[in-house]
């Protein structure tokens, strides 16, 4: 599907693209279940109350809490770390279209960028996959989280380039597809992940430039934008 397609040209370019990190590159299934092992949830227990938090737009994290009254989750985190050695994210979690959807943009001339609300490892592992990127940012990072404007600034700004010039690729609608449109960028919503099914029913959230179902997509997506 990528060849033959033209780089960024043109006024109203797409000339970054941005991603977000979890269910967009990375898909949290280990993560999540192995933090439920950790702290001696059921695995479908912790996945069942994530579901009906998202679901109801709370803040998803407080599921381990909600489960676990009174848990220390930074100093667990901690521990678990010390034990493991693990980080939240690994290489080994990212999707099978990551990687190559990244050099496919690469290959078509776009600069290509990770930013999600994620800690500082992750933007170890990222930068330790071995591809060329022009930005690799995280909310622990920044300082800032979305779906706040000052992050998708702080995007722009790391670029040097304009809101209009970025794409930001993202599963949610709340934290990714919105707040990302409102910034003046293109928001490239991805339909997969427990947020993009419940938060967008009707499959394609209004705020978003296009909807995909692959990052494999994007390529030709992005030359269509532009």
């Amino acid at each position: 599907m990528t060849s033959g397609v033209a780089g960024p040209a043109g006024r109203n370019a797409i000339r970054a693209v941005v991603f977000d990190v979890g269910e967009t590159l990375v898909d949290e299934t280990r993560p999540w279940g192995e933090w439920a092992d950790w702290l001696g949830i059921p695995r479908l227990t912790m996945f069942a109350v994530l579901g009906g938090m998202i679901e109801r737009g709370e803040e998803h994290r407080r599921a381990a809490e909600l489960l676990r009254p009174g848990v220390d989750l930074r100093a667990e985190s901690a521990r678990r770390r010390e034990a493991m050695g693990t980080s939240w994210m690994e290489a080994d979690d990212l999707y099978r279209d990551a990687v190559p959807a990244l050099r496919a943009l690469r290959a078509a001339g776009y600069r290509v960028g990770v930013a999600g609300n994620q800690p500082v490892e992750t933007e170890r592992v990222i930068a330790g996959l071995g591809l060329e990127l022009d930005l690799v940012a995280s909310s622990a990072g920044l300082g800032v989280s979305k779906p706040d404007p000052a992050f998708f600034r702080r995007i722009a700004e790391a670029l040097d380039l304009a809101p209009l010039a970025i794409a930001y690729v993202g599963d949610r609608v709340d934290n990714d597809v919105r707040p990302a449109a409102a910034a003046g960028m293109r928001a490239i919503f991805i339909r997969r992940g427990p947020w993009a099914h419940l938060q967008a029913r009707d499959g394609s959230p209004a705020e978003a430039a296009a909807t995909i179902d692959s990052l494999l997509e994007l390529p030709e997506v992005l030359a269509g934008l532009s």
